[in-house]
């Protein structure tokens, strides 16, 4: 019997109309959240992504601006216009699209982001936070994971929950996420990265599977047990001839067989990554609301 197939499209676009709604609500009270993206360089990949936000925030009426630097642009160029936009009252939000042009250094940028403006949850006092379970804006990939286990009612506490990749950005908040004692975690995590030789003894364990490596189809279906949940973060380029632009896009587990033995599993595309876009836009609207003290 076929998995269950997670769909984070449908989700994301509940979320989306819902804040749709809370939006026209908070511009009634002469509250207009704003996102400010900005983009350095000419990556056709960040373009892309950039582009998926702009039109998530005309859909939902949050006002956005995308500020595109040059590939060349110095440090503290970019620091100084993070300055003013941190000091800029009507944006909410401000997004750095990563990865950054070598001359930048990704921690000195991540840093001078005002933490109440952070709403990718990348600075250090809202990683903090995240770790002490104080409220903060949690990383939008893994609140995007949790609320499909609320919305498809897959509840962690007490599972096996195994974490393939150690990134600041997925792997690392999320097992973060899970071990914390509330509703929607409250799991055991395992955190299984390149250092972990052999991965089939943790992968076969795990009640619940997040395959955030970002290799493609790395996770087989021999690696996990049967009934488990399988979310993969992965979106991986793999050449295809047939495919009209000569590629397409896989994640980091073999759907098509893992599919035949877990009891639930989302796609790529169509599962993890329209969730994130859709908490970057819950993200923001928190913020506002809290600027406005609504």
């Amino acid at each position: 019997m076929s998995a269950q197939i997670i769909d984070g499209k449908a989700t994301a676009n509940k979320i989306q109309e819902h804040l749709a709604q809370e939006v026209a609500e908070l511009n009634k009270n002469e509250c207009y959240p704003k996102l400010t993206v900005v983009l350095v360089g000419e990556d056709p990949a960040s373009q892309v992504y950039v582009r998926f936000k702009e039109k998530a925030c005309e859909r939902v009426g949050i006002k956005s601006e995308t500020v595109q630097m040059s590939s060349d642009t110095k440090e503290h160029e970019l620091l100084a216009l993070l300055d003013k936009l941190n000091a800029d009252s009507t944006v909410h939000g401000i997004l750095v699209q990563l990865p950054l042009p070598d001359q930048i250094s990704e921690d000195k940028v991540l840093e001078k982001v005002s933490p109440e403006k952070d709403v990718d949850g990348f600075h250090p006092i809202n990683r903090g936070k995240l770790v002490a379970g104080q409220d903060t804006f949690l990383p939008c990939t893994p609140a995007g994971i949790m609320t499909l286990f609320q919305q498809y009612n897959i509840d962690p506490k007490g599972k096996h929950i195994v974490v393939v990749g150690r990134s600041n950005i997925v792997g690392k908040p999320f097992a973060i996420m899970m071990m914390q004692k509330k509703k929607w975690a409250n799991a055991t995590v395992t955190v299984c990265h390149t250092g972990s030789g052999e991965l089939t003894p943790y992968t076969k364990q795990a009640d619940i599977l997040i395959a955030a490596a970002g290799r493609a189809k790395m996770i087989t279906a021999d690696m996990v047990k049967n009934n488990v949940v399988v979310i993969d973060v992965g979106v991986n380029r793999v050449e295809d001839p047939h495919a009209k632009r000569g590629y397409r896009l896989v994640g980091d587990v073999d759907f098509e067989a893992i599919k035949e033995k877990a009891r639930a599993i989302t796609p790529v595309p169509g599962g993890v990554g329209p969730m994130t876009i859709a908490l970057l836009l819950k993200n923001t609207v928190q913020s506002a609301r809290k600027f406005h003290n609504l």
